[in-house]
């Protein structure tokens, strides 16, 4: 992950639902909160809603590696909650990747001059 660190604690994920801003799509669900860490950390959950241990897992490999693409400094230290949904399964990373870019750029946490080519 681009100068990122693991969201570990239960509480840090709790914080993150209950006060962090939230951004929708049919495939993913982000929700992002300052912090003071001093850097960037991420988490990524989902849930037995999504399908099996397999299903589950793939979907969070799928939203590591679209995270992991995004090369453009995030500004500021923020926590990060990615939660994966049904559709997530049926995505490759790069559409995910695309929809993660579309988020973080609503939140204002990357870079508009960075992203565009």
């Amino acid at each position: 992950m681009p100068n990122a660190e693991a969201l570990k604690t239960n509480t840090d994920f709790r914080r993150a639902y209950t006060r962090g801003k939230s951004y929708t799509n049919p495939a993913l669900v982000a929700y992002v909160i300052k912090n003071r860490a001093g850097l960037c950390r991420v988490g990524i959950t989902a849930s037995k809603k999504i399908g099996n241990a397999v299903q589950r897992n793939r979907a969070r490999r799928v939203i590591k590696e679209a995270f992991r693409l995004i090369e453009f400094p995030i500004l500021g230290n923020f926590d990060i909650v990615f939660v994966a949904r049904s559709k997530t399964v049926y995505k490759k990373s790069t559409e995910i990747y695309g929809i993660m870019l579309d988020m973080l750029k609503k939140a204002g946490i990357i870079d508009y001059e960075a992203t565009s080519y």
